[in-house]
C-alpha cells in the first residue's frame, strides 16, 4: 500500500458523516479539485463542487442553504498543507465548524 492509501484508510476508520454533520471529502486531480459533502449513514452525496466551475465559497454557500453549520473534514490521505490547508481555511472563514 502506498503512503497515501495508508493515511486514507487510517483517517476513514476514525471519521464518518451524518445528515446533521456531513463529511467533507476532497479529491485532487492534476487539473482540478473536487469537494463533496457526504452523509455516510445513508451513503448520499449532499452537495458537491468542482473548482473548475465554482469556488470553495460557492460550496460553503450550498451547505449554508441546506442549514449545515458543522462538518467533519476528511483530507482523503493528502497531507494537511498547500491546497488542502487552503480549502480548509476558506471553509472555516465562511463559518463552517470542524
Amino acid at each position: 500500500m502506498t503512503n497515501k492509501k495508508t493515511r486514507q484508510k487510517r483517517i476513514r476508520a476514525k471519521i464518518s458523516g451524518t445528515k446533521v454533520r456531513p463529511r467533507i471529502s476532497i479529491f485532487k486531480s492534476n487539473k482540478y479539485i473536487y469537494i463533496q459533502a457526504i452523509n455516510d449513514a445513508s451513503k448520499n452525496t449532499i452537495a458537491s463542487v468542482n473548482t473548475n466551475k465554482a469556488t470553495v465559497e460557492d460550496f460553503a454557500k450550498k451547505l449554508k442553504d441546506l442549514k449545515i453549520q458543522k462538518v467533519v473534514f476528511d483530507r482523503s490521505g493528502y497531507q494537511y498543507h498547500g491546497k488542502i490547508k487552503e480549502i480548509a481555511e476558506k471553509l472555516r472563514k465562511t463559518g463552517l465548524e470542524f
